[in-house]
């Protein structure tokens, strides 16, 4: 595929290059490998020698680089660049392209970089990034191998630090809401341990050997993750036995242990990064033999992260009533194979078992 005169060529692979970056803004939370293949396709792009992706810091006064290619680009990054200085900063603070085909003739080039890295820039393309009118850093292509820049590579590489701006704005999304996440936990599971003499330490206890069992039968990194939310959080519910409200929305006027699991699974409804763990949190009850609650499931009906949970609450009763180190994992390991085709999962009974003979007999 060629363009006009005016334009820069085109080749499919490099399309299809374009294509795979804009699939990938969704799909990874590998930021450094996705700005890498924005900086790669910039200098294909332009035919550059070499690229660079510079953001801002928190207090938006500096620029700094978060990707630059080249041998001896390492010096570079802990480097930064006030916002108003060299072409790049220039960029920032005025947020208008630049379009420098001889840098000698410009008095804003800012040549320490060069003499960091030990490469002589000839040429420089420098665009900025934003994202819903922030600024979020620069993106710039340097030496053009062959003539010289012109407006169509400023519309290219405008293109790639839109692309780029949005993998940037996703990540730090994702990571502010993380970290709230991980800080609500931490607030629930504090609730959950008040809940009950003896609730010290059980939900990530409960957390950790849902894991472990589940890690002995296999499961996958999602399901994985699930068991650990439901093992801290399958008890969330007693927050609704002395709040009239919240029992109203229930549907009664008071609780009853049976109404546990239903409560906490309930409360947790329509939190995305949960809603692998609600079935388990709302089956956990439920009886290899069809006898459990609240649906009467039977056999693998019963979803496997609530036949483990299952199990794991069992086991840490035997620890809140008192039983400790060998004689624990001796008497749960009686009650688990004791109940092993009525009430558990023969298969996660024997990956407890596992379990507890990796760990010296206990947990």
């Amino acid at each position: 595929m060629s363009g006009s005169a005016n334009a820069p060529e085109m080749n499919v692979d490099l399309a299809l290059e374009l294509f795979s970056i804009a699939g990938s803004l969704n799909s990874t939370l590998d930021l450094d490998f996705l700005l890498q293949k924005i900086g790669t396709a910039a200098e294909q792009l332009t035919e550059s020698e070499a690229s660079s992706i510079m953001l801002v810091t928190d207090d938006k006064q500096h620029l700094f680089f978060r990707i630059a290619s080249g041998e001896k680009a390492k010096a570079l990054k802990t480097m930064t660049l006030p916002i108003g200085q060299g072409i790049a900063g220039w960029v920032a603070q005025n947020r208008r392209p630049q379009m420098v085909n001889d840098t000698k003739t410009d008095p804003r080039f800012a040549g320490k970089f060069d003499k960091a890295s030990g490469f002589q820039t000839r040429s420089l393309l420098c665009v900025p990034m934003i994202f819903r009118d922030e600024l979020v850093g620069v993106v710039e292509v340097l030496n053009k191998k062959e003539g010289e820049y012109t407006e169509a590579h400023v519309g290219l590489l405008s293109s790639l630090a839109s692309l780029a701006s949005v993998a940037i704005t996703n990540t730090k999304i994702i990571a502010e809401q993380k970290n709230f996440f991980s800080h609500v936990l931490e607030l629930l599971v504090g609730v959950i341990e008040t809940a009950k003499p003896g609730y010290e330490d059980y939900p990530v206890r409960a957390a950790k050997l849902c894991c472990a069992t589940g890690r002995a039968l296999g499961v996958g990194e999602y399901d994985y993750r699930m068991l650990y939310y439901a093992g801290v959080l399958h008890k969330i519910g007693y927050v609704a036995f002395r709040n009239p409200r919240l029992l109203a929305d229930m549907g009664v006027s008071s609780a009853t242990e049976e109404m546990l699991p239903s409560f906490s699974a309930r409360l947790l409804e329509g939190i995305k990064m949960l809603e692998g763990a609600i079935p388990m949190i709302r089956h956990h009850k439920e009886r290899w033999d069809g006898s459990g609650y609240p649906g009467k499931l039977k056999g693998e009906d019963i979803p496997l992260g609530a036949r483990i949970l299952g199990l794991v609450v069992k086991m840490e009763e035997l620890r809140i009533a008192g039983l400790r180190g060998p004689e624990l994992g001796a008497q749960a390991l009686k009650e688990a194979r004791d109940g092993a085709g009525t009430r558990y999962d023969p298969k996660v009974v024997e990956a407890f078992a596992a379990v507890l003979e990796a760990q010296g007999g206990s947990w």
